[in-house]
């Protein structure tokens, strides 16, 4: 998600920054970020805008004049974007007694339906009584798929014939039918088309009128760039909507529509779709947003998903092992799946601040997977036996044979993975002797030796393919030599 713009955008600034600061290089160097913004789709008025504000903070005194005026830089373009996607209210509201009315809106193609059934979710989890009601009668899969979508949920879903109803008479009907059922909130998946319509718009305004929904929510898909924007201002312009769900924020999206759709339309972006999986749907922070956008990571929402995903009994217990020492290759595995749960490693990396750059080097290499990487190394786990998994000190060359036969490795990955758990067990219990501060920095060491591209654990892979039985048969002979001149010694002192 939005490399592009990251690159291009952390480069330009670079630019400015490198060096000795005037107003000629900053102008200069806010010109390549205008373009870095216009690659990313970003709308031109936006980026033309943004830059004028950035510049004329810029080249005042108060920064040229400061002790570190590339931070003082860096900082500006960063308040930049939090303002140009921000401010954002993420509530919901829900009156008690009353039936909240939230009415979906958007484009075929964009993900309404499945967005509907996200936020149903979202509702639920947070103790809200949603019911889904299939207002799309023009879509004949709409219903359908809507039904499928409550199902695995857990929330009604109430719909009618398309051949005997309208879809005013289906909300009016679902508002009553929500009070029989005793939910407080009804989600209104109304029909999209593929373009702008007269009647799209005319059904959409009449449903509005009947129901005065509480927030009107428009669905835009992020792959489409300034279509996203355009289309958001045309469904402003006939509804007044209350805010913007972005969906496939995950996808090969350049950022534009993220960047722009505020600016443009006045509206917020309220939620981002990020995945196909129901669950999720995440709140739009524009602050976070900016940090990624910067390449600074995102602690906040990585903390976030390891609440959600993560088992934290399991969690202080491997934590407790690890710290006195006890930590065995079932805990290793055990760490690697709660991890897993997380997402894939690469997106993990990005929202660890000076980890993205280390992903983005791992796509320009080729096999560079560290997804397949894992479980690969859950395979060899999975091939050893309880015992072996306990005291990984037992494994010796007969045993490492059968282990690369059972998980399809070759014996001498099983013999650098049960190095580097060595490896790891031993710094483990360093670490368990010393102070916070200690430990901190430890770890500091360890992420910088993963940054490292020259690194051992980086460069195992090709190293191991290059040295080959060669290297096994030159170690083993330089053994034997080495055996032979002890001999000798030996003999000569008798």
């Amino acid at each position: 998600m939005l490399e592009s713009i990251t690159e291009n955008l952390t480069n330009a600034i670079g630019n400015i920054t490198r060096g000795k600061l005037s107003e000629g290089n900053i102008r200069e160097g806010m010109g390549e970020v205008r373009k870095a913004l216009l690659e990313a789709d970003v709308n031109y008025d936006v980026a033309k805008a943004f830059c004028d504000r950035v510049t004329e903070q810029a080249v005042g005194d108060k920064v040229l004049k400061s002790l570190k005026p590339g931070e003082q830089i860096v900082g500006i373009v960063y308040n930049e974007l939090v303002n140009l996607m921000g401010p954002v209210d993420h509530s919901i509201a829900i009156r008690r007694g009353e039936t909240s009315i939230i009415m979906m809106c958007g484009l075929q193609g964009a993900g309404k339906t499945t967005t509907c059934g996200k936020l149903a979710k979202m509702l639920l989890a947070e103790g809200a009584k949603p019911m889904l009601v299939a207002a799309d009668l023009q879509r004949p899969a709409a219903i359908e798929q809507l039904k499928v979508i409550g199902e695995q949920v857990g929330v009604p879903v109430y719909w009618e014939e398309a051949s005997s109803s309208t879809p005013v008479k289906v909300c009016q009907n679902a508002k009553k039918a929500a009070k029989q059922q005793d939910c407080n909130v009804i989600i209104l998946d109304t029909a999209g088309r593929l373009h702008i319509d007269d009647s799209l718009m005319k059904e959409l305004i009449q449903i509005d009128n009947k129901l005065m929904p509480n927030q009107v929510l428009l669905v835009c898909d992020a792959m489409t760039g300034q279509d996203a924007v355009n289309s958001a201002k045309a469904f402003n312009d006939a509804l007044e909507l209350d805010g913007v769900i972005l969906t496939k924020l995950d996808g090969d999206t350049r950022g534009g529509a993220a960047l722009s759709v505020k600016a443009v339309t006045g509206v917020p972006i309220k939620f981002a779709g990020m995945g196909e999986k129901l669950d999720l749907l995440e709140p739009f922070h524009p602050d976070r947003m900016a940090q990624r956008i910067l390449g600074q990571g995102d602690i906040a929402t990585l903390l976030e998903t390891a609440q959600r995903h993560m088992d934290a009994d399991e969690l202080e217990a491997q934590q407790k092992k690890m710290l006195e020492g006890k930590f065995d290759l079932n805990d290793f595995m055990k760490a690697m799946g709660q991890i897993q749960k997380m997402g894939s490693m690469k997106s993990i990396m990005k929202l660890i601040p000076g980890m993205g750059q280390l992903s983005q080097a791992m796509d320009a290499m080729d096999g560079m997977d560290p997804d397949k990487d894992i479980k690969r190394v859950k395979a060899m786990i999975s091939s050893m036996t309880e015992d072996e998994r306990r005291n990984p000190e037992k494994i010796d060359r007969s045993r490492r044979n059968r282990i690369a036969t059972g998980s399809g490795a070759d014996p001498a990955e099983i013999n650098d993975l049960l190095k580097q758990f060595k490896d790891m067990s031993g710094m483990m219990q360093q670490m368990a002797g010393m102070g916070m501060g200690d430990r901190m920095k430890a770890m500091r060491d360890i992420q910088n030796e993963a940054m490292n591209p020259n690194s051992r654990s980086m460069s195992q892979g090709k190293q191991r393919s290059k040295r080959g039985e060669t290297t096994k048969d030159a170690l083993r002979e330089k053994k034997k030599k080495e055996r032979q001149r002890q001999k000798k010694n030996r003999k000569r002192k008798k």
